[in-house]
């Protein structure tokens, strides 16, 4: 197959991001955000929502905190968009809604359908291209523009439902809206990029991807490595470096699920390459930050989305008056869950996860979990950052790489432990399974105070590991049909009945299980 060529447009956008970045870097941050809830509040005045809570008489945040309660997506499932679903019609937000972006559903199987409007669909593209304009500041002797962009998604297909709504994944959404001298050298093409089949695509996309100059990556951190493998396949006796298959790469772009068990594996497959990693944080909702310095620095706050940012401390969020803080009273060093109000008709809206503001002019945040996705079950209250924290640190000194991994509850005869179904990166079942178990032992008793008193006191055994057969992960999400682009394996499962399911699932390919 002849490799494509592409005309160079590196030059040109970099006069754009240095235009881009300037502009960005001169917004004030509260005076923005004030403004953009503003804007909000007057195109939704006339909706039924906003009838219903008399954005009329909103004059200030403070009042439409007091007039506009805090809400999951059950709530208003339930109370606003089931009832007409999926006619839409101002009912939170003018006009007719067009899409529903569909989460992956992951933690229960059970999909959500956020709506989700062109104001969205643009303000996501730009998300992603001012990361990129970051990116061309920071690097200026960048040639990414010169190469093919391999994006790991979804099928691109939209499913049809009726009054002429369409579902999809929000990748798939806001595919068309890429600009067309982008959009042109994506891959993989339309006739692989629709494909079902994740086990195919990939089989399909890795030779085709050694032919197109790749300069871009873009995935989900485990699903990256398990196409890279593929990839690794189709170069018997290479030493396994990115720079070995493709030596223009510049930029891999990542999110979804939380870098630190991965971080190691990609170093290596980074050496000797001048390819650089980003984190954007997106989700079905819209985009949100993008990383505009350096890996693990921060993400920079979305403020040119369409999206009004509140901040509230996870346990108050079901209290009768909680503390509601915006970037104009939010704080730096403390976990918040991340709740928002965005052109799609979301108000006041609970994402789910847990974000930490590390820098406030420009906003930067990390995120650290999910605000139901913590391990409590014996009093620990071990919260997910603390456990990819822990498994990163002990698989680095055990030096295993990590493909995917699951942790749940167990209960034992006198008391109960954590067990962690870990798959490796690389074929490495032969591992000590329980000197990495001792590793993510003490890990977790150096970073929190609870789980380390209960193990002390022995009212929590220590944790088992279970290392996971090749393949295993990506055996449990084929059968649940959750293969590929965004969906992600539950890190921390609290349904009993789920782990069970993944854990014989997982064990049990090829007909073994993994006892080692």
């Amino acid at each position: 197959m002849t490799p494509p060529s592409y005309v160079d447009f590196t030059a040109v956008a970099r006069v754009y991001a240095m235009l881009r970045t300037r502009r960005l870097e001169a917004i004030r941050p509260a005076t923005a955000q004030a403004a953009t809830l503003k804007r909000l509040l007057h195109r939704a005045v006339d909706t039924d929502f906003g009838r219903a809570h008399r954005f009329a008489t909103i004059n200030s945040i403070e009042s439409y905190q007091s007039q506009v309660p805090i809400r999951d997506y059950a709530d208003f499932w339930t109370d606003w968009w089931e009832p007409a679903y999926p006619g839409l019609v101002n009912i939170s937000w003018p006009g007719k809604i067009p899409y529903f972006s569909l989460t992956s559903g992951t933690t229960t199987g059970r999909s959500k359908y956020i709506p989700y409007t062109i104001d969205m669909r643009r303000s996501a593209v730009r998300g992603f291209l001012d990361l990129l304009c970051f990116h061309l500041k920071c690097r200026p002797q960048s040639r990414l523009m010169g190469g093919a962009v391999l994006a790991l998604t979804g099928p691109v297909g939209l499913d049809s439902a009726t009054d002429g709504a369409t579902e999809a994944a929000v990748s798939t959404i806001t595919a068309d809206a890429l600009p067309g001298w982008l959009r042109h050298r994506v891959l993989p093409p339309p006739e692989l990029a629709d494909l079902d089949d994740w086990q195919e695509k990939i089989h399909r996309l890795a030779p085709l991807s050694l032919t197109g100059d790749v300069r871009f990556l873009g995935g989900s951190p485990n699903w990256l490595l398990i196409f890279l493998a593929e990839v690794a396949e189709l170069h018997p006796g290479s030493l396994d470096r990115l720079t070995d298959w493709y030596p223009g790469l510049e930029l891999i772009v990542h999110g979804g699920v939380n870098f630190a068990p991965y971080r190691d594996r990609f170093r290596a497959l980074l050496a000797d390459s001048h390819a650089e990693t980003r984190e954007m944080y997106s989700a079905s909702e819209g985009v949100f930050a993008y990383a505009d310095r350096g890996d693990g620095q921060g993400m920079r706050l979305h403020m040119d989305g369409r999206i009004f940012y509140e901040f509230v401390p996870p346990d108050q969020l079901t209290a009768p008056n909680p503390d509601r803080r915006w970037i104009g009273t939010a704080e730096t060093g403390v976990d918040y869950a991340l709740v928002i109000s965005s052109a799609a008709g979301l108000w006041s809206y609970v994402v789910g996860d847990i974000v930490r503001l590390v820098d406030l002019d420009p906003p930067r945040l990390i995120v650290n979990g999910r605000v139901q996705k913590g391990l409590s079950t014996f009093g620990e209250h071990l919260i997910e950052a603390e456990i990819a924290e822990a498994l990163a640190g002990a698989a680095t000194a055990q030096g295993i790489a990590v493909l995917d991994y699951s942790v749940g509850s167990q209960r034992g005869e006198t008391s109960g432990y954590h067990l962690f179904l870990i798959e490796p990166a690389a074929q490495a079942i032969t591992s000590d399974s329980d000197r990495l178990a001792s590793a993510i032992d003490a890990r977790l008793c150096a970073l929190n105070e609870d789980y380390a008193e209960l193990r002390r006191d022995q009212a929590l055994a220590a944790p088992q590991v279970r290392l996971v057969p090749p393949g295993g992960f990506a055996t449990w999400m084929k059968i649940r049909r959750k293969q590929g682009g965004q969906n992600k394996v539950p890190r921390i499962v609290t349904d009993p009945d789920l782990f069970a399911d993944i854990a014989r699932t997982v064990l049990n390919v090829k007909g073994r299980a993994s006892d080692t």
